[in-house]
């Protein structure tokens, strides 16, 4: 080839490297003589595909968004147990979190900041959403019950907050996936003065070349940019789709303040990555900063426990990510936090045990072998079908998106090597790879046809510049080496927490306090971004392989002038042959094959499902008031003695009675003043009457239990028995504080001394069932 007709082949290139769109090449034919009718026709048949690209970036991410989140949120509804929305979820934790509503309540605001009964902090947003969903319903003059209150915010957080959360972060990381697109530095270019200053000396052919390239440009780009999306669109409801989150924690517990703070998390992640790279590009760091800290804050509030999950996912990125300088930084801080983690339980919870890691958590039982614990980190949590399925797509995704992230750096040194000599005629350095973004064309020759690489078309360079340029970092490949160990981290501690025993286990899954529930929470974090991208990576090869299989040039298009340089050259009638070769259904075949894993992944997660059945299940069984057991927290018997004792005291009088046979509920039931409304009123807190109350109780002496009960308000104060403690409150470690409350002897002595005097009888819903006043002076 000679000068001149590089020249002329060249010519569709802009000053800097881009090639003209075909609204260009439209413009050039209109204002030529060159220019015929079919000219101009063939570019006007194009030009509703130049605009249709447009309108798909403005409104299809809206469009998928909306669809995908208004599905998780209808799954969530449906899977929501109907038998909550009148009576309380009986579990250990679900008292603590109607009572904190309660409070908010009746003290406004102002209690947020000590919730507990012993007035100290407890996180507070989830109860203070609550809090607003009972007033804004006032307003419409709406009665919203504290049970109603509760579930709209459980669903409100799990069924919108939480998938969008992923929503964004997994898009974040398609973004920087599919970041360096042809068509998107295309369309950067053409916007320029420069792209438009090509020479007017271009003749038709050269024409016929760019507005072939920039249809398969268009081709290319419109299935990239749909597949974004459409994978966006399941993102939403596969988020929603495992048992991990949000449906185990409300089952657990429920883990309440926890699973709000899981919930926000995505979003904090995906503001401190976007931190991370304003920090790398020295752009917007303050406003990122500022995006990030705020998230943060919020996500405390929630629960403050969730900054170990945040560390956890957050490690690798940041040693992949920041200068060393802010990688030291950011683990000097993560130790001042752990220091302070050891310091704030070492002052909290008294025990013996603190110098043996080995014994801590004791009374902990694993629940998985080895190997269903890893499987079940692979399967997110899913079951059947959908198991099998998610863990293919995961691994082989990730092999995949290896591949892609290594050739893309293999491609870049090339291209550097390249750059640095091409110095002499930089132009044409790499024409044949910039004409079929989908092809890469490793080595050319009269024998050997081009071989097809797994490189996104961002690996190959529209035009040589005139400096070699400097080395750019490989984000492909640190997102994954960085979501990888991320995920490997998670599954330790997973492993750690449900299979593994003695000192280090411990240690590892401490901070989540060695429960599975917690953990699981993390699993839908790292592996549902880990298998969007891979999907994505498998997309990838699949359009190059079947873009290389239709393009298939003849030998003579090819021609080397240099043998010494080996820079293969393309004629333009060749070129427009070969991109036309490249048919456009073969740029969708990597697209469609990918809705249709994801489609059937979500929709058969939705099918087989029998983990979200069992936890369902389990809330329906402990918000029944049908109980086979007469002592468990709340029966149907239980409830009518509450009612009748609430009509005889009053909701001023206080009530003491052992938490643990289900008297505790009568604080959000009827709104009664329970000494103690939670199972855990901490007697070990300074200036709080619980402990002296069971310790004057325990004790016989009735001047003793007279003394320390009577001070306690000005209204009266009552007893109440209900039976032995509750079989589903037997894990509560500290249940053995509460044993003279059901002490039947003691009770009969201090009735036959007038420390209690009996006012109601129950004896016909419970054996020993009584309402008792204590023989205070009033």
């Amino acid at each position: 080839m000679t000068s001149e007709q590089i020249t002329n082949t060249g010519s569709v290139m802009a000053n800097h490297g881009s090639i003209q769109t075909p609204a260009q090449t439209q413009l050039r034919q209109n204002g030529s003589s060159n220019g015929g009718p079919s000219e101009r026709k063939r570019d006007l048949r194009w030009r509703p595909a130049m605009l249709h690209p447009a309108s798909l970036r403005v409104l299809l991410p809206w469009l998928t968004s909306i669809i995908g989140i208004a599905s998780a949120l209808c799954l969530v509804i449906a899977w929501f147990p109907s038998t909550v929305w009148n009576t309380p979820i009986v579990s250990s934790d679900a008292p603590a979190h109607y009572y904190f509503i309660r409070r908010l309540l009746d003290e406004g605001l102002g209690a947020a900041l000590h919730l507990w009964p012993h007035n100290s902090f407890y996180p507070p947003l989830f109860h203070v959403c609550a809090y607003f969903v009972i007033k804004i319903a006032a307003l419409f003059g709406v009665q919203c019950s504290i049970y109603a209150a509760f579930n709209i915010t459980w669903i409100i957080a799990s069924g919108v907050i939480f998938p969008s959360g992923m929503l964004v972060l997994c898009r974040y990381f398609l973004q920087r996936w599919n970041r360096g697109n042809p068509i998107s530095r295309i369309s950067q270019a053409s916007s320029t003065p420069e792209s438009s200053s090509v020479s007017e000396s271009s003749n038709v052919s050269n024409q016929q070349v760019s507005s072939a390239v920039n249809r398969q440009y268009n081709a290319t780009f419109d299935a990239t940019f749909v597949l974004q999306n459409l994978i966006g669109l399941f993102v939403p409801v596969l988020a929603v789709s495992s048992v991990c989150h949000p449906y185990g924690l409300l089952n657990a517990g429920p883990l309440i303040a926890f699973g709000f703070a899981t919930s926000l998390l995505p979003f904090l992640i995906a503001a401190t990555l976007r931190l991370f790279d304003a920090i790398a590009a020295r752009e917007h760091i303050v406003k990122w900063l500022v995006i990030t800290a705020v998230a943060g804050v919020v996500c405390l509030v929630a629960h403050p426990r969730i900054a170990f999950t945040y560390a956890l996912i957050l490690v690798p990125f940041i040693v992949l990510r920041l200068p060393w300088k802010l990688i030291l930084g950011a683990f000097i801080a993560m130790c001042v936090g752990a220091v302070a983690f050891v310091a704030l339980m070492l002052t909290s919870f008294k025990s013996d045990r603190w110098a043996n890691p080995a014994s801590w958590f004791h009374s902990h039982q694993p629940s998985k072998n080895l190997w269903e614990s890893i499987s079940f980190c692979f399967t997110d949590g899913l079951d059947g079908f959908p198991a099998i399925l998610f863990a293919l797509l995961l691994i082989a995704g990730t092999v995949a998106a290896f591949v892609c992230a290594f050739r893309r750096a293999a491609a870049r040194s090339s291209d550097s090597l390249s750059a640095a000599v091409s110095t002499v005629a930089p132009a044409f350095s790499a024409d044949a790879d910039a004409l079929v973004s989908d092809a890469a064309v490793s080595s050319v020759s009269a024998s050997d046809p081009p071989t097809a690489s797994c490189s996104d078309a961002a690996d190959v360079p529209l035009s040589a510049p005139s400096e070699p340029p400097r080395p750019r970092r490989n984000d492909r490949l640190r997102d994954m080496i960085a979501l990888t160990a991320a995920f490997l981290l998670v599954t330790l501690v997973y492993v750690c927490t449900v299979t593994l025993v003695g000192a280090l286990p411990n240690i590892i899954s401490s901070p989540w306090y060695r429960d599975e529930n917690r953990i699981m929470t993390m699993l839908p974090l790292v592996a549902l971004p880990l298998l969007v991208i891979g999907v994505n990576a498998l997309s990838e090869c699949v359009s190059v392989c079947a873009a290389s299989a239709s393009f298939v040039p003849s030998a003579s298009s090819f021609s080397a002038k240099n043998s010494a340089s080996s820079v293969p050259s393309l004629s333009s009638a060749s070129a427009v042959s070969s991109v036309k070769n490249v048919s456009f259904a073969s740029n969708w075949i990597g697209p469609i094959a990918a809705f249709l894993v994801i489609a059937i992944l979500a929709v058969s997660a939705q099918i087989v499902c029998p983990s979200r059945t069992a936890a369902r299940d389990a809330i329906i069984a402990h918000s029944s008031l049908n109980q086979s057991d007469p002592n468990e927290q709340l029966t149907e018997q239980k409830i009518t003695v509450l009612r009748k004792v609430m009509e005889r005291t009053g909701s001023q009088a206080t009530i003491i009675s052992d938490p643990l046979n289900g008297s505790m509920y009568a604080e959000t039931l009827f709104n009664a003043s329970m000494l103690y409304p939670i199972i855990n009123a901490r007697t070990d807190v300074p200036s709080v009457p619980f402990g002296k109350v069971e310790t004057a109780f325990a004790s016989g002496d009735g001047q003793q239990v007279l003394g320390t009960v009577c001070p306690l308000t000005d209204a009266p104060e009552y007893f109440l028995t209900m039976g032995d403690q509750a079989q589903s409150l037997q894990s509560f470690p500290y249940r053995a504080q509460y044993d003279s409350f059901h002490n039947e002897e003691l009770i009969d002595a201090y009735v036959d001394g007038g420390t209690l005097v009996k006012v109601a009888d129950y004896s016909q819903y419970g054996q020993g069932w009584a309402l008792y006043r204590f023989g205070c002076a009033d």
